[in-house]
């Protein structure tokens, strides 16, 4: 008989198939539900948990891979990564971490899951290993996601990284109390567990069994931004307030239960963690000195915005907490206050936060945001989120019941459906690759596309019709899915390559020839015209003869091939000298698809 726990987890997988335009796999629902509860502290957004997760065949039973360093998930495009990469920027002992999850709808833990995992994971993360032969024994997804860790390791290497391997184990089963885990499982876990440590001295390994009660609870915890500031001095104008709060009080307030960082109240930052600048090391020289000044005499402070402040004795209830400004100064003093003394005089010294309630207007949230940042030098990219078209967007999306993520998580905190949020990457990525024609820019930069003005002022532009850039939304939610089912029998890791190539040529098929301009999808836009209407099956048959005849000519991987624009100019049948369409294109494409 089933427990109570595995009974509501089925119903919650029931409810997330049902939520989908078209179900996917069973195995594959659970893979993904099983990596978004691996890793629910870390906030990942529904997009960020699915390009992690590589299973299929050859995946070396391993299902979800993810890396990060100083707590940011990396991407392909992430700067660690690129060579030429400098590593001074990050502070000495940087936290590099690879999360491993393995997922399986089986009702018990089996030791040949781990020993398989074992085996491929002493390959997998060996540096000694060439790239080449490992594409040999496992998918290009599983080598390309460990191959971040593997990169990043190396790029660390004079930073003294330290290093933790989690590997989780998940199934429908019981992980604890009686009739749970098998001892010898429980003991290749632990053999585990010290390979997993061998991987470069000081690294630590970590093994972790979810069952069917782990996942339920997890499923129902949601990221609380509502916490507590306990304070020495403040003062209240209106809705404003300052207060001066003790650092190890502000510490308590950063952390959460598991004495981590509390990352989604940053969410709203406009800018991420610098790692070790000149300001940051002057900071940190301020707290390290134990005959220095008052910290805030010398730190401009921090600032927070909520929905609501209630003040109790000397103690802040806040609601809806984001901290806006200071993000540099609260990383820094997190970093260096979790391994000092209790005694260090640090702790007693103070820094000065304004606690600003905007309720839920958003807009003077952004104005907030904007004004409290003028006076440090934020590249103009970083404030991407406050820009009136991000508003526009967000608002048009709504009035059709479809939610723009402008705000990382925010709509998913919400509990809306993740089949209609859309966050900012994901729609710039769309734009890229269906109103600009660059498939290739969409795959390999999917950051890069928000750091540069000249890009983001391509894909995001007051001049584009508002209404094109939800027809593009749901365009690239209709081939996400459509990828997804059976009928498209496309694997995990070919869908990445697939997804922004397949949305370019079916695009270009409805509107007659190759899109150079968002604007040209004004009509489709206007009559609302589904993807679907290409023909998503042989299109997507076109696509692969495509990719597998350009495999041949080249010898390069499909993945390589997706990265590249050379693959983008031959199917456009355009000459590399050349920006106009290529005279073949429309009857070339009208003859596959007839």
């Amino acid at each position: 008989m089933a427990d109570n726990e595995q009974v509501l987890l089925d119903q919650v997988l029931v409810q997330r198939q049902a939520e989908r335009s078209v179900p996917i796999r069973d195995d594959e629902a659970f893979e993904l539900f099983a990596a978004e509860q691996a890793l629910v502290t870390r906030q990942l957004s529904a997009e960020e948990v699915a390009e992690g997760v590589i299973g299929g065949s050859n995946d070396g039973a391993i299902d979800a891979i993810y890396v990060f360093v100083d707590g940011m998930l990396l991407s392909e495009d992430s700067d660690v990564l690129q060579a030429g990469f400098s590593s001074s920027r990050l502070p000495r002992g940087v936290k590099l971490q690879l999360w491993l999850v393995q997922a399986k709808r089986e009702t018990s833990f089996t030791e040949t899951a781990i020993d398989k995992a074992a085996a491929a994971l002493a390959r997998l993360l060996s540096l000694a290993e060439n790239e080449d032969d490992l594409l040999k024994l496992y998918s290009s997804g599983t080598v390309s996601r460990t191959g971040f860790f593997r990169k990043a390791l190396r790029a660390l290497a004079t930073r003294h990284p330290q290093v933790e391997i989690h590997f989780v184990y998940a199934t429908r089963g019981r992980a604890t109390g009686q009739n749970s885990i098998n001892t010898k499982v429980e003991i290749k876990a632990r053999d585990l567990e010290t390979q997993l440590a061998s991987v470069i001295s000081g690294a630590k390994g970590h093994v972790e069994f979810l069952g069917a009660a782990e996942l339920w609870r997890r499923a129902n915890t949601v990221a609380s931004y509502t916490t507590e500031l306990t304070y020495q001095e403040n003062a209240t104008s209106g809705n404003s307030h300052v207060a001066l709060v003790k650092l190890r009080d502000y510490m308590a307030f950063l952390k959460d239960e598991d004495g981590q960082l509390r990352r989604h109240i940053f969410d709203w930052n406009v800018r991420d963690y610098q790692g070790d600048v000149e300001v940051n090391r002057e900071i940190r020289a301020s707290l390290e000195d134990p005959e220095g000044p008052e910290f805030w005499w010398l730190n401009n402070g921090v600032t927070i915005v909520c929905s609501k402040a209630t003040a109790v004795g000397k103690t802040y209830s806040l609601d809806d907490v984001q901290v806006v400004n200071g993000l540099q100064s609260s990383h820094t003093i997190f970093n260096f206050l979790r391994t000092a003394s209790e005694s260090h005089p640090a702790l007693d010294r103070s820094v000065l936060v304004r606690i600003l309630v905007t309720g839920d207007d958003l807009a003077t949230r952004d104005l907030v945001i904007r004004a409290t940042n003028r006076q440090t030098s934020v590249p103009a990219a970083s404030l991407r989120a406050t820009d009136n078209i991000q508003r526009d967007i967000e608002a048009y999306f709504l009035g059709h019941d479809w939610y723009y993520d402008r705000r990382k998580n925010f709509y998913r905190n919400s509990g809306r459906s993740a089949e209609r949020i859309v966050s900012i990457s994901l729609l710039a990525q769309a734009v890229m690759a269906m109103g600009l024609s660059r498939p290739d820019n969409s795959r390999a930069r999917p950051s890069s596309l928000l750091k540069r003005d000249e890009e983001y002022k391509r894909i995001f532009s007051t001049e584009i019709p508002v209404e094109i850039y939800l027809w593009v939304a749901r365009a690239q939610k209709e081939i996400d899915a459509f990828l997804a089912s059976e009928t498209a029998g496309v694997s995990v890791p070919e869908r990445n390559n697939y997804r922004f190539h397949l949305a370019m040529v079916a695009t270009a098929k409805l509107v007659g020839q190759p899109v150079r301009s968002p604007k040209q999808l004004s009509r489709l836009a206007s009559a609302g015209t589904p993807l679907a209407d290409a023909d998503l099956p042989a299109t997507l048959a076109f696509l692969r003869g495509e990719f597998a005849a350009h495999e041949r000519r080249t010898g390069n991987s499909l993945d390589k091939i997706a990265k590249g624009p050379d693959f983008v100019e031959h199917l456009l049948g355009i000459s590399h000298d050349s920006t106009t369409k290529g005279p073949d294109f429309v009857e070339r494409l009208l003859k596959r698809f007839s």
